[in-house]
């Protein structure tokens, strides 16, 4: 039996191949993250052994950068493990007191930690569910996006015309990036003709604002202290432009991510409050449920489940949540929390005992996300929808 570890990096990786007595067969060596290098590697473990069922290949979690290796792997048919990087920095400190990490000590580790004991054998997710991971994964990053240029508007805006944001219920508006956009300062605020004005906020609120808000808003910018800076104006309306630009690709990324939700049907759709974005996250993040033999390993991969301090007879009552594991899963959850203890009677009055209870609003979230998590455990494995209790 051959045990190979492999540390994955960027543009190489390095192998470290031993046999079942622990004895180095190959010195570890690094093959190039191509084609050629993928050859090696195969030449390699052959040349050793012509069996796939006699190899045991470990790599540690990084991200896509081994999602090539993996699927090469598979696609010759050895059975893979991969290991959670924590479970790896645990391993290499127990082996050793000194402070030494490099790419050909972890391939070792790797390796090793195959040797020493049983693991479960990597099994890739369903093409729908990693299709849906790679949207969801993919919207998170765009509404980040979104974020930090909405921050950005706020910015420019408190420069160009502060008193706007008094007047109004946010500037985050159609409206007022529509009113920004044709007069992103203040003095072309103070300068458009008061019908043009008053149209434009009528037209975009949707009958709304009209006049007054129009007169308001028009004396407010006569005696603005805002800059002048045709600069900034331009910048704003570049920044609200593009704004638009991302808020209809993330619109056009919603409605694949629905048609995918959609074709998997899955029962987590029934609980009251998830719609399909959300419910798209956390089908995405659990993957197989199979690899969840139960509801506390679901909890723990969530990062929900609280930590244990016990040291002979003094044992901690009140503990934070381990947050480990996947923190897309762990911020979907807490915000169907929400949402489930908004539309469900059961979840809601589990909310209010705990809010009786003194506990505060985030505590009392994370025990309804947590009571949450069981649900979906319960649906997703005997594919079943939700059923209140009440």
């Amino acid at each position: 039996m051959l045990y190979i570890g492999i540390d994955v990096a960027s543009k190489k990786h390095d192998c470290c191949i031993i046999g079942g007595d622990s004895v180095v067969l190959a010195p570890v060596f690094a093959f190039e993250n191509n084609a050629e290098g993928y050859d090696i590697l195969l030449k390699t473990i052959r040349n050793l052994c012509r069996e796939p069922k006699c190899v045991k290949i470990a790599i540690e979690s990084t991200g896509h950068y081994s999602n090539n290796l993996i699927s090469f792997l598979q696609s010759v048919g050895f059975s893979l493990t991969v290991f959670n990087p924590l479970q790896v920095n645990l391993f290499r400190k127990a082996q050793t007191l000194r402070k030494t990490k490099t790419d050909k000590v972890d391939a070792r580790f790797l390796a090793q930690m195959l040797l020493t004991s049983e693991h479960p054998v990597y099994v890739p997710q369903p093409l729908e569910i990693s299709e849906l991971k790679t949207l969801v994964r993919h919207r998170t990053r765009l509404v980040s996006m979104r974020s930090k240029l909405k921050v950005s508007v706020s910015r420019l805006v408190a420069m160009l015309f502060h008193e706007l944001p008094g007047a109004v219920s946010s500037i985050h508006q159609a409206t007022f990036y529509a009113l920004l956009l044709e007069f992103p300062t203040a003095k072309a605020v103070a300068d458009c003709h008061l019908t043009r004005l008053t149209n434009l906020l009528y037209e975009r609120s949707k009958h709304r604002y009209g006049k007054d808000k129009a007169i308001e808003i028009k004396a407010l910018a006569a005696k603005s202290i805002g800059q002048d800076s045709f600069a900034t104006g331009f910048e704003l309306q570049q920044t609200l432009r593009l704004l638009g630009n991302l808020r209809s690709e993330i619109d056009t990324l919603d409605k694949q991510i629905k048609s995918v939700m959609l074709k998997i049907n899955s029962p987590i759709l029934t609980i009251p409050g998830i719609s399909y974005t959300l419910g798209a996250i956390i089908i995405a993040e659990i993957g197989r449920i199979d690899n969840f033999s139960n509801p506390g390993k679901l909890l723990a991969f969530a990062g929900l489940e609280p930590s244990t301090h016990q040291s002979g007879k003094y044992c901690a009552t009140q503990t934070s949540m381990v947050k480990r594991g996947s923190s897309y899963l762990r911020w979907a959850v807490l915000q169907a929390a929400l949402l489930v203890a908004q539309y469900d009677s059961v979840f809601k009055s589990y909310a209010a005992k705990k809010e009786s209870e003194g506990k505060h609003h985030f505590v009392v979230r994370s025990h309804v996300g947590r009571k949450l998590v069981l649900v979906i455990f319960h649906l997703l494995k005997n594919n079943v929808a939700f059923a209140s209790a009440a």
